[in-house]
């Protein structure tokens, strides 16, 4: 089935709205900012259109370990942290690195496309309210 390039009402909303915020957005919560604009609008439409503009490009389509799918209006090429305990997304603040798919592709025969890296921490708001991950429990219990 060939699908339409065409920017449809639904497209325009949906990228306006994921255009709107800095977080990245899963499917759920990009379907209630885009219902409040057209409340005739199901969340199928909204997750055959997420795929569709991710796939042509528009938008970026972050499949991030351990995570709910989620979407970023910024496609050019940059780093993601995610909190382990509120699972927020934010932008890593750094320039992806021009050096490491060379060094890969030189040290294993591989013709390297491109890299996706994924920082994992606690965010500012769940350090604030004394929020502790898993990982930090377990550090904790070998140290006794």
């Amino acid at each position: 089935m060939k699908r339409s390039l065409r920017i449809t009402k639904q497209r325009k909303i949906i990228i306006e709205e994921l255009g709107k915020t800095q977080s990245h957005p899963t499917a759920a919560e990009i379907y209630e900012a885009v219902r409040k604009r057209l409340p005739k609008i199901s969340l199928g439409t909204v997750y055959r259109n997420l795929e569709f503009l991710s796939e042509i490009g528009v938008i970026q389509k972050l499949e991030m370990a351990g995570a709910q799918m989620r979407f970023d209006r910024t496609t050019s090429n940059h780093y993601h942290i995610r909190c382990v305990i509120c699972r927020r997304v934010d932008d890593a603040p750094m320039k992806p690195s021009n050096s490491i798919d060379p060094a890969l592709s030189e040290n294993s025969g591989y013709s390297i496309l491109r890299h996706k890296i994924e920082f994992m921490g606690i965010c500012p708001n769940c350090k604030a309210s004394g929020g502790q991950s898993i990982f930090d429990i377990a550090s904790e219990s070998t140290k006794a």
